[in-house]
C-alpha cells in the first residue's frame, strides 16, 4: 500500500465546475430575483467587463487557483505510509506476583551481584512482559491484600514499567495466594479473548486471605483459564530444619495441574530465565494480523494555497480599485 494516493471525500470534487456554472446561468451582476448573490471573487473571475485588461485575466487565474485548491482540500487528499503487520494473539494474560515480606530475601544472584528476589522479578519479569507483544497483559500484586497494578492492556511497555513501582509492604507482608489468583480470575471473567492465561508467582505458603488456592484453581478450570505457576525460592516445604522461608511447591503444582497449566521451579535467576522462556513457548506470541493503514493527511497544503490565492485576489482588487 506504500505510496497509494486517495481522497477521503472524493465527492467534494464535484464542486469544481460550480463557478463556471454560476457564471453561465446566473446574471452578470450576481443577483437572481434580488435574493441570491454569487461570491464576489467568483463573479469577478467570470466577468467580461474588461476583456482587454491583463489584470482581469490575472485576477481570474488567481481566483480559479483559490477555488480549485479549496475544493481539493475539502476532498481530503492523503497518502498511505508504510506500516508493519501488527502482532495479535487474541490472548488475555495476567501476571500475578507475590509481594510478601519474603521477597526481600537477598538469596539470588543477578549479573554477578547478590540481589533481592524482588529485583529478579522486576528485571526478568519486565523482559518477559515486553516480549508479550500481541497479548493484552495485566499486572496483579498480592500479599495480605490484592491489588491490580495495571489492568490488561496491549501497551506491554507501560505494563512492564509498572513493575518499577513494586515495593514490599505495598499490600502487606503475608501471602494470600488464593486471593491473588481469585482477583486475576475476576478480571478475566468478562474477557472475550480466545485464550485466557494467568502466570502466578509465589515464594511462600498461603497464610492469608479468605480463598483456598486449590478451590480457586478448580474455578479457573471451570472458566477455561490456564494457570502457569512459578515456585520461587531455594527451599520447599518439608525441607531443612523448619525454616519458615519455604515455598509451597505442592500447592503451586496442584494449581497448575488443575487448570491445565505448568509449574516451574525457580531456585536461581537462571531458573527464572528458563521458566519465562518456557512460558513463551507454551503460550506463543506474534501471530501477525493484516497491517492497519496509516494515513498521512495532505489537505493542509491545498488549504494553505487556497488561503494565499484568496488573499492575493483581495490585494489585487484593492490596488486595482
Amino acid at each position: 500500500m506504500n505510496g497509494l494516493w486517495q481522497f477521503a471525500f472524493p465527492v467534494a470534487l464535484l464542486l469544481l465546475p460550480l463557478p463556471f456554472l454560476a457564471a453561465r446561468y446566473l446574471p452578470a451582476d450576481g443577483r437572481v430575483g434580488g435574493a441570491l448573490k454569487v461570491p464576489g471573487t467568483v463573479a469577478a473571475s467570470q466577468s467580461e467587463a474588461d476583456p482587454s485588461s491583463a489584470a482581469t485575466g490575472g485576477r481570474r487565474l488567481v481566483a480559479w487557483i483559490a477555488w480549485i485548491a479549496l475544493v481539493v482540500a475539502l476532498a481530503g487528499p492523503r497518502v498511505v505510509l508504510p506500516a508493519a503487520a501488527l502482532p495479535t494473539t487474541g490472548r488475555d494474560l495476567l501476571v500475578t506476583f507475590d509481594l510478601s515480606g519474603s521477597m526481600e530475601r537477598t538469596d539470588f544472584s543477578l549479573d554477578g551481584q547478590t540481589v533481592r528476589r524482588l529485583d529478579v522479578v522486576k528485571t526478568i519479569g519486565a523482559r518477559f512482559i515486553r516480549g508479550r507483544a500481541g497479548d493484552r497483559v495485566g499486572l496483579i500484586a498480592y500479599a495480605d491484600q490484592t491489588y491490580v497494578v495495571s489492568p490488561p492492556s496491549y501497551d506491554v511497555e507501560a505494563v512492564a514499567r509498572a513493575l518499577d513501582g513494586f515495593a514490599i509492604g505495598l499490600v502487606g507482608r503475608s501471602t494470600a495466594i488464593g486471593d491473588g489468583l481469585g482477583l486475576a480470575l475476576r478480571r478475566l471473567a468478562d474477557a472475550d479473548a480466545k485464550s485466557r492465561v494467568v502466570v502466578l508467582l509465589s515464594d511462600g505458603v498461603n497464610n492469608a486471605g479468605v480463598s483456598q488456592p486449590r478451590d480457586v484453581a478448580r474455578l479457573a478450570r471451570e472458566m477455561g483459564v490456564r494457570v502457569h505457576t512459578i515456585a520461587m525460592g531455594p527451599r520447599d516445604v518439608g525441607e531443612g530444619d523448619g525454616n519458615p522461608d519455604v515455598v509451597d511447591v505442592k500447592t503451586l503444582t496442584d494449581i497448575a495441574t488443575e487448570s491445565g497449566g505448568r509449574m516451574f521451579r525457580v531456585k536461581t535467576s537462571e531458573d527464572m530465565e528458563a521458566a519465562v522462556k518456557a512460558i513463551d513457548e507454551v503460550e506463543p506470541t506474534r501471530s501477525l494480523a493484516p497491517p492497519a493503514p496509516i494515513w498521512r493527511e495532505l489537505w493542509p497544503w491545498p488549504a494553505a494555497l487556497a488561503f494565499l490565492a484568496s488573499a492575493a485576489t483581495v490585494l489585487v482588487r484593492r490596488r486595482g480599485g
